[in-house]
């Protein structure tokens, strides 16, 4: 029997023609990379071949149960592919509204199926807090040394977790953000005037080791610091005499970590979520921590309690004498 030859090729139907030409665009006239096109020629693909498998093969023919049944397939899994995580689903599922939304905007399609489907939302990650002995190690690392940019630091972290500050909100600070703790105030730390999301202002106290720290940055370190500069209301400055940045405030965290032989990422965001986490453990309020933080919703202080509930489930397991692992049966 005589050899056929190689296959001729398949035919390209108007799909994969559409795909094609929404590739096209987004290399010549968006100036996507060659990364994202693979990633959305893959995914396309992968969406081709579904709609190939059920008889659809014209832009005009797909409907929206079809797009959902895609992403559901993706989650799902089938002999060919694993299930998709939430993460590259979405993607998946972008590269398909994206090409929808093109076809219907260039008059290639009648209508976007796609409009209404939604990525799926992927987990939410909950927050790492570090042990309140971990925070103890990384703020006494911080005040290693007498130098105004040792003060300075100390200052920074002590801020940052003692009133759950974001970082932007803790270089922000100027003096007269600071007001002195009144004579019947339990904590001796005053209060600290906070400039959060939005321009939205609030007031939150800031605890004695904070202000003694800030006190002694103001005292022993800040003058000098400031004579190279041209003056400032700010209260973190550099060693030009100008306002503290982000990146700063970063390094000096990441270098009282590294001190302190702290492994993993620990960044100003850390002492936040340590700050509220802390905060739930001694029994506070998730209404009074969520006015502390500045959040707009109580929902998104929420993520906290399962923080917190984790810590109380270890707890629990370890402390109970029914919760603990049986041991060899007594004779």
């Amino acid at each position: 029997m005589s050899d056929p030859g190689p296959r001729p090729p398949a035919p390209r139907t108007a799909l994969r023609r559409a795909v094609d030409g929404w590739l096209d665009h987004l290399r010549v006239e968006r100036g996507r990379s060659e990364h994202t096109l693979r990633a959305y020629r893959r995914d396309t693909g992968r969406y081709l071949d579904f709609l190939a498998a059920r008889g659809v093969q014209d832009p005009d023919q797909v409907t929206e149960e079809h797009v959902t049944s895609f992403l559901a397939s993706l989650r799902a899994g089938d002999e060919e592919h694993p299930p998709l995580a939430a993460t590259s689903a979405a993607r998946a599922v972008v590269a398909v509204r994206g090409l929808h939304t093109f076809l219907a905007l260039e008059g290639e399609s009648g209508s976007d199926p796609a409009q209404e489907v939604s990525p799926p939302t992927p987990p939410r990650r909950l927050p790492k807090a570090l042990p309140v002995h971990d925070v103890e190690r990384l703020l006494q690392a911080a005040a290693l040394g007498d130098t105004p940019a040792a003060l300075r630091d100390r200052a920074l972290l002590e801020v940052l977790y003692g009133s759950g500050a974001r970082v932007s909100e803790a270089i922000g600070l100027d003096f007269d953000d600071l007001e002195p703790a009144p004579d019947d105030d339990r904590g001796g730390g005053g209060m600290v005037r906070l400039l959060g999301k939005g321009g939205k202002e609030r007031i939150v106290p800031l605890g004695r080791y904070a202000r003694e720290a800030v006190d002694a940055w103001v005292v022993r370190g800040r003058p000098g610091m400031v004579r190279a500069g041209t003056g400032t209301p700010a209260l973190f400055v550099n060693a030009r005499g100008g306002r503290l940045s982000r990146q700063s405030a970063w390094t000096a965290i990441k270098g009282a970590a590294d001190r302190a032989g702290l492994t993993g990422e620990i960044s100003p965001h850390t002492l936040r979520h340590s700050f509220a986490t802390h905060l739930l453990d001694g029994g506070a309020d998730v209404r009074v921590v969520q006015e502390l933080l500045g959040h707009a919703s109580v929902t998104t202080t929420q993520i906290y309690t399962h923080v917190s509930t984790q810590h109380l489930r270890e707890v629990y397991a370890q402390s109970h004498p029914r919760a603990r692992t049986p041991g060899p049966a007594r004779p």
